[in-house]
């Protein structure tokens, strides 16, 4: 199973890898670390349909389907265990989504390692340390463990969020690998230090409102409030934070093992919805101020189109009952911001000009 899903995974990075080997770019490897970002950021948002298609368990174990490298030999292990359970959490299409998340992740697992080998390989001649390169493949090594942790702990949310804030973090790295390649040194003293502490505040406040975001998807609480800005018809409705934000319990349960009240997902969904004011206002102060430096307009225009539209899919999501669409759009936009803040802080730390 292990050469199968080895030999998968090659494969799967052996179209990314030649269209950087055949592209006319004079140095191709910041050609290879924007490939990487582009499907980091795909298996970000297929993550997240993953996890909204509830096939997160499609394949119970780890890394492979029922012990084999992909659902085709599972065949009789999945048939089997659909029959048992019709509405469970195993179906052929659930299977396929998991396995392909995972070959995915397998496929940007091996660019990473292409571009450790190239940084070293070519270390005396790359404009920055290797170094950067060989921290990117151990945090992708940490983001696997979560990985096989969510299916081993079946769910348990603290891991599943965890998950999530660890493939951004690898985004919003990548990011900046890749901006540091590509980017023209500029004249510092044209950022002031203010600016660059907005940008700093502004992606802590974002990061801590994907780990929000995070919690309400993996507690299934997105429908917990029917309304907006109102939350079942209560500006403060009933709210028990104390089970709601208990980290350490399993799906669905308390830490005693008995059922989470509703008003524990109610309150885990106002947090949520609450604290997005703070992020969208701090945010699109950070932009406003970038707007104000001509080597920062643009990356400031994109960050006010893609909050305003990160705040419609939220607000969507709770008038249309949570359509799979837009809850995908919605993980989508906020990798997109991570995107863009890990863009804009490097800019403002080095002036650099694209």
């Amino acid at each position: 199973m292990w050469i199968q899903l080895i030999v998968t995974g090659l494969l799967v990075a052996l179209l990314p890898l030649t269209l950087v080997w055949v592209s006319r770019d004079a140095d191709k490897y910041p050609k290879l670390i924007a490939v990487t970002v582009f499907l980091t950021l795909d298996l970000i948002i297929f993550g997240a349909f993953t996890r909204l298609t509830d096939s997160g368990l499609g394949c119970p174990d780890w890394p492979g389907c029922y012990g084999q490298a992909n659902p085709f030999q599972s065949h009789g292990a999945i048939k089997a265990a659909q029959d048992l359970m019709p509405t469970g959490p195993v179906s052929f299409q659930k299977a396929w989504i998991e396995m392909i998340h995972r070959y995915l992740a397998m496929c940007v697992g091996v660019l990473i390692v292409a571009q450790m080998m190239i940084a070293w390989w070519r270390r005396d001649k790359l404009k920055h340390s290797p170094y950067f390169a060989i921290g990117l493949f151990f945090f992708v090594c940490l983001q696997g463990a979560f990985g096989a942790w969510t299916v081993t702990l079946k769910l348990q949310p603290v891991i599943v969020t965890t998950h999530l804030l660890l493939g951004m973090g690898l985004l919003g790295l990548l990011t900046w690998s890749w901006v540091r390649e590509v980017a023209v040194a500029g004249n510092a003293k044209v950022v002031s230090l203010s600016m660059i502490r907005i940008s700093t505040f502004a992606l802590i406040l974002l990061s801590m409102q994907i780990a929000l975001g995070g919690w309400v998807s993996t507690n299934y609480a997105a429908l917990a409030c029917h309304d907006y800005p109102l939350c079942n018809g209560l500006l403060v409705p009933e709210l028990d934070i104390e089970h709601g934000f208990s980290l350490w319990r399993q799906l669905g349960r308390k830490e005693n093992g008995e059922f989470l009240p509703f008003s524990a997902l109610v309150a885990i969904q106002w947090v949520h919805r609450s604290f997005a004011w703070l992020v969208i206002a701090v945010v699109a102060w950070a932009a406003c101020q970038a707007r104000k430096i001509a080597i920062l307009r643009t990356i400031g225009n994109w960050i006010l189109l893609v909050i305003f539209l990160q705040f419609l899919s939220g607000v969507s999501t709770v008038f249309f009952s949570w359509p799979l669409l837009i809850a995908v759009l919605h993980n989508a936009g906020a990798a997109l911001l991570v995107l863009l803040l890990s863009m804009l802080n490097y800019r403002v730390r080095h002036a650099a000009a694209p």
